[in-house]
């Protein structure tokens, strides 16, 4: 599977890329047949509690799958991201399997 991270009006993060990378990885061992993942990171300035945005979009056979998060750091929205993604892609996997 091929990752690609974009910063949306934010610096480069290394150590978030790879958390990132890390924790994508790990559901792409589990679900062999994704292809590609875009994840981007932005972040609003107006609520004081939350701001700080994940999205990101998997590629795979049939129509792409994204989810998205809004939370008080990086690292919480993209487990809250991935969490939202698993749950589609086990629905997902359902329709993939041969009876």
């Amino acid at each position: 599977m091929t990752i690609n991270i974009q910063f949306v009006n934010l610096d480069h993060s290394p150590t978030l890329a790879a958390h990132t990378e890390e924790k994508l990885k790990k559901l792409a061992e589990k679900y062999e047949w994704l292809i590609n993942a875009d994840v981007f990171f932005k972040e609003e300035g107006n609520e004081p509690e939350k701001g700080k945005i994940c999205n990101i979009q998997l590629s795979l056979p049939g129509p792409r799958i994204f989810a998205t998060s809004n939370e008080k750091n990086y690292e919480l929205a993209v487990k809250e991201t991935i969490s939202d993604l698993i749950i589609q892609l086990k629905k997902r996997k359902e329709t993939y399997k041969t009876y």
